[in-house]
């Protein structure tokens, strides 16, 4: 099993949109099973995978192990991709790892999952929190989304120079350039400038996901942003390759 993180300190980069194709691909494009795990309160990648059934505000029960993550965890109508629903008791997170003092619980569950899962998609709260520390001990690879700006760049290395001070061995980041619009001399500047960092341009398609609730890859495969993720999520399995192998 190996365990992506979409995490930015920013937030309005882009990062569930990255989450939910990453995981689609994951599931479709690899045939992978895999876990999509909200741990944003916001709750925006299970509201566009929820099948629309019942839940209790019971997503913060599995870190102080009163219910086992299997328990929660429901399928999507892709197949072979599960998950994972935040709600708004994860508002308390931060509060309840910082009280609980355990680093790597989130490790130790995502452990739970091995025989399980073969990929699981962690789409995580932006800011530097207890919740961020947890996903970056847990995670093999971290993708950063960052919109083609200077303040979208500057958080970016904020977060690399952070995990250097921290965290001293980390996963690997992946910056991914999100949101592009080729037509804006910022953001052209910004993608000949970092020519290996892989692009998700701005599109309707990807607009299109909050209208029929599905990843980009369910209705417009082919359109540039749907072979976008698809490269993307190709660029993904051979950075884990290259990790595992080390």
């Amino acid at each position: 099993m190996a365990t992506i993180a979409v995490y930015s300190l920013k937030g309005g980069v882009g990062k569930t949109t990255l989450a939910v194709n990453l995981a689609w691909s994951a599931a479709v494009q690899s045939s992978r099973r895999t876990l999509l795990w909200d741990l944003d309160p916001q709750a925006a990648s299970s509201w566009l995978l929820d099948t629309g059934t019942k839940a209790k505000d019971a997503a913060q029960t599995v870190f102080a192990r009163d219910v086992s993550p299997k328990k929660l965890i429901v399928p999507t109508a892709i197949e072979g991709l599960d998950l994972l629903r935040a709600d708004t008791s994860l508002r308390g997170l931060d509060q309840f790892f910082f009280e609980l003092g355990k680093r790597k619980r989130l490790a130790r569950l995502l452990g739970d999952l091995d025989k399980t899962y073969d990929r699981i998609v962690l789409d995580c709260p932006p800011g530097l929190t207890e919740t961020s520390e947890q996903v970056m001990r847990a995670a093999d690879l971290i993708l950063v989304p960052v919109i083609p700006s200077p303040l979208s760049r500057r958080a970016l290395d904020e977060v690399i120079a952070y995990l250097a001070r921290e965290h001293g061995k980390h996963a690997p980041i992946l910056p991914v350039y999100s949101m592009v619009d080729r037509r804006r001399l910022l953001h052209r500047e910004a993608i000949e400038r970092d020519t290996a960092w892989p692009v998700i341009p701005m599109a309707s398609a990807v607009e299109q996901m909050s209208v029929r609730r599905a990843p980009v890859g369910t209705f417009a495969a082919n359109s540039p942003a749907g072979e976008a993720f698809a490269r993307l999520w190709t660029g993904v399995e051979r950075k884990l390759s290259r990790v595992r192998a080390k």
